[in-house]
């Protein structure tokens, strides 16, 4: 739990992710195409990704990925990021994160 937390603050947005999962791609370019340049954590590609993966569990997020964090605080998955997004407090949070100045 704990290294998922350091990993959670390292930037303003941190997406956990797994290379294979096509939400994950979805969310990634989504904030992509805002212009902000997450930090991601490949859980598949990652040594210790599977424990990683069971705190993600442990914090609520089902399924564990993506696991999207603005700063250093859980948003949630799929589903959450795209009804920030439709309800335009997405855009909002990443300024005040920092992630986007636009």
């Amino acid at each position: 739990m704990d290294r998922v937390t350091r990993l959670a603050s390292e930037r303003p947005v941190v997406i956990f992710s797994k290379s294979s999962c096509c939400m994950c791609h979805t969310i990634k370019t989504l904030f992509s195409d805002f212009g902000v340049n997450p930090m991601v954590h490949e859980l598949d590609e990652m040594a210790r990704g599977k424990e990683i993966e069971q705190a993600l569990v442990n914090l609520g997020c089902s399924p564990s990925v993506p696991a999207v964090f603005i700063s250093g605080e859980l948003v949630g998955g799929a589903n959450e990021v795209m009804s920030l997004h439709l309800n335009r407090s997405l855009i909002p949070m990443l300024k005040r994160a920092g992630a986007l100045w636009v």
